[in-house]
């Protein structure tokens, strides 16, 4: 039970509010048992008096019934109120916690996992982690405490049915629990899995559509996701049989306590050593105990739910980072070169490194393009320079110092990345430029934008700056989101720049708008780009060819013109071997 345990360290914050949900919930318990424990008392006592013809202070017990009636109807809303109060708390603090250890791992520990994935464990498993406290620590605690309770008071009057009635309180509370949890464990395991299972297929489905469609294969997806879908109701199925069977059991143990008190205590009131008054009680409030344990058995049951889950959360969040900060401040160069020397790195599995023993000056102020093919090390050095991986051997120095001295978002405080895989998140154009700098004034934003030359697009929509940019950009073209990411790294004002194939799949036209906003970008800056574009390679001081981690070929665009791999990855070589003819 290392997850429970584990459990219980996070929800320490809330552990008042957990306090007090477990003190009202017992009070109201209490409140109900002894509601019709005394009422059963009263009218029996009521009874015998009038036949016998003789008075009673009937004050007192009317009294406690009011009183029992009032403080369970207030306990059922206190309670409520403080336990959902409680776990909603719980949870908010569960996700914030969840994606603070999330943050370290992305992106090199999280390509393991499937977005959708990521999308249930912090949404669905999360939320399933509320089974908890208010299904599974509240009700064993409460039926702890009042189970004890109970039997005192039963034995305050007679020791053989307290014993009779803790006997059933074990089967009900105790025995059942545990036959439920043997029942329920592969079940619920299942569940959670097929359910992850269903929400990543539901996704997919719905972000690929139009693929699906185009190829035919909607039909097949639509079927597996229905065959997920009927594996999830058969799960269903399988824990509702079992919460069935639990609940009869408990109310067969509960109307077997009842039977008992009255079969062993009959016999007691006939010889009178049980007063008929009592005998009524004893009855009625074995019959009401059964309320502290008829929650367990479902409790119990879904304990495995939790317990996945809980699972699912610590297998991510126990997973090493890639890269570790050091324990002391970042240094603070006051250069912005870049050297890297001897640097080697292969991701886990692979055949061959992605970069061997690479070296590469980039000159403060500079241009440098590097162009490769796929596979060749260049988007994994620019991964190596943000810190995003760690290299295997070799190093990597900024303005002399070492990157592995820096923290990482010290470190990209000072780097500006521009690529064509521009992500916009689903908010306001607005919104989307402020994360660069989020105390930026209106003005800011318009100038950064009027020098990316997409403001007078953004002014020309219906809300301007505030309008919604959709789901990664959606409501935008592909070059009006990487002049929006132009406006954005200018808004950062980083005196490093990395370009990642920025004006890749643009049109002609598209591309020259945006390679003049680059220019204006790349000023007074050191610049590292990736492209393949004879339009951009142009602006370049220098051009390195990568070829299987290593650098082969160096230069400017003129000088690389007659080389062996550069004419033939720009797709060059039949237009020079015509001029040549």
């Amino acid at each position: 039970m290392t997850e429970l345990l584990r459990l219980w360290h996070l929800f320490r914050p809330y552990r008042g509010w957990m306090l007090g949900g477990f003190l009202i919930a017992l009070v109201t318990l209490l409140a109900n048992v002894t509601l019709l424990a005394i009422s059963g008392w009263f009218i029996t006592a009521m009874a015998v008096t009038g036949a016998a013809g003789v008075a009673m202070n009937y004050f007192t017990p009317a009294a406690i019934i009011r009183a029992s009636a009032i403080a369970r109807t207030a306990g059922r809303y206190f309670e409520r109120l403080v336990n959902h109060d409680a776990t909603l708390r719980q949870l908010a603090g569960l996700r914030v916690w969840f994606y603070r250890h999330l943050e370290p791992l992305a992106p090199a520990r999280l390509q393991q996992y499937h977005s959708a994935d990521l999308l249930s464990r912090i949404r669905a498993d999360v939320d399933a982690l509320d089974h908890f406290y208010t299904r599974v620590l509240v009700p064993v605690l409460v039926a702890a405490a009042a189970g004890i309770g109970f039997f005192m008071f039963a034995a305050l009057f007679h020791v053989g049915l307290a014993l009779l009635l803790l006997a059933m309180l074990l089967v009900a509370g105790v025995a059942m629990p545990w036959l439920t949890r043997r029942l329920g464990v592969e079940p619920g395991r299942r569940l959670v899995e097929t359910q992850a299972e269903l929400r990543r297929l539901a996704i997919d489905g719905t972000q690929g559509l139009s693929e699906l469609l185009a190829y035919g294969a909607a039909d097949a997806h639509a079927a597996r996701l229905d065959a997920v879908s009927h594996e999830v109701v058969d799960r269903q199925l399988a824990m509702s049989r079992i919460e069935g069977l639990s609940a009869a059991a408990v109310g067969l143990c509960a109307n077997l306590a009842l039977f008992g008190v009255l079969l062993f205590g009959i016999p007691l009131a006939r010889e009178g050593t049980l007063p008929p008054p009592q005998l009524a009680m004893l009855a009625l409030f074995a019959l009401a105990t059964f309320e502290a344990v008829a929650p367990l058995p479902l409790a119990f049951q879904h304990l495995e739910l939790t317990l996945t889950a809980a699972r699912r959360l610590f297998a991510v969040v126990d997973a090493e980072p890639a890269v570790t900060d050091p324990p002391g401040p970042s240094p603070r160069p006051t250069r912005n070169d870049i050297a890297v020397r001897a640097l080697r790195f292969g991701y886990p599995g692979a055949a061959r490194p992605a970069l061997d023993r690479l070296d590469l000056d980039v000159p403060e102020g500079s241009r440098t393009a590097i162009v490769g093919a796929t596979g060749s090390g260049k988007t994994t050095l620019f991964n190596l320079l943000l810190r995003f991986w760690a290299p295997d051997a070799g190093e990597i120095s900024l303005g002399g110092a070492p990157l592995a001295a820096f923290r990482g978002e010290d470190l990209r405080e000072r780097i500006a990345l521009v690529s064509q895989h521009t992500h916009l998140f689903d908010a306001s154009i607005r919104e989307n430029l402020l994360l660069a700098a989020p105390n930026a004034p209106q003005g800011k934003l318009e100038q950064a934008c009027r020098t990316a030359q997409i403001h007078d697009f953004i002014a020309a929509l219906p809300d301007g700056y505030d309008t919604w940019a959709g789901e990664t950009g959606v409501r935008l073209s592909g070059g009006q989101g990487r002049r929006i990411a132009i406006a954005r790294a200018l808004l950062r004002d980083a005196p490093i720049l990395l370009l990642d194939e920025p004006t890749e799949g643009l049109d002609a036209g598209t591309e020259r708008a945006l390679m003049d906003a680059l220019r204006v970008l790349m000023a007074g800056r050191t610049v590292l780009m990736i492209t393949h574009r004879p339009a951009a390679l142009a602006d370049m001081d220098r051009i390195l060819v990568l070829h299987e981690g290593r650098v082969v070929e160096q230069g400017t665009h003129a000088e690389l013109l007659g080389a062996e791999h550069y004419p033939r990855l720009l797709g060059l070589d039949a237009m020079l071997a015509e001029v040549d003819a």
